[in-house]
């Protein structure tokens, strides 16, 4: 199992894909753990739209993309091995750092976000 320092570097790593949409958000959660952004869309359930965070869990550091729930098709190019790092329909698990999957994942949030101020959630 991977130890808490390289869970640290994954979460160090992921945060600023989702920091750097900070500005047009609202940060619920900013920890050594948990990072968390919601938008300032309120939803028929009087709660925010949520967008993305970053967490660190006891087995792996999950990244969570809103966006790829709320339109599918933002996944019909993503590719085979981060793919494999999905969970559920709009988490990606880290176990160690990836640059090559990381890169790809900062375009997926950036396509996500392009989506969603086109759709007035942002």
């Amino acid at each position: 199992m991977a130890s808490a320092d390289t869970f640290t570097a994954v979460f160090n790593r992921l945060k600023p894909l989702l920091s750097a949409y900070a500005p047009h958000l609202e940060c619920t959660a900013d920890t050594a753990d948990n990072y968390w952004l919601n938008t300032h869309h309120i939803m028929k359930n009087r709660k925010p739209l949520f967008f993305g965070a970053v967490q660190i869990k006891k087995r792996y550091v999950s990244y969570h993309l809103m966006p790829v729930y709320v339109f599918p098709a933002l996944l019909d190019e993503l590719s085979a091995p981060l793919k494999r790092r999905m969970q559920g329909k709009s988490c990606f698990q880290f176990s160690k750092v990836d640059e090559s999957l990381f890169t790809e994942l900062q375009t997926l949030t950036a396509t996500g976000f392009a989506r969603y101020r086109e759709a007035g959630y942002v």
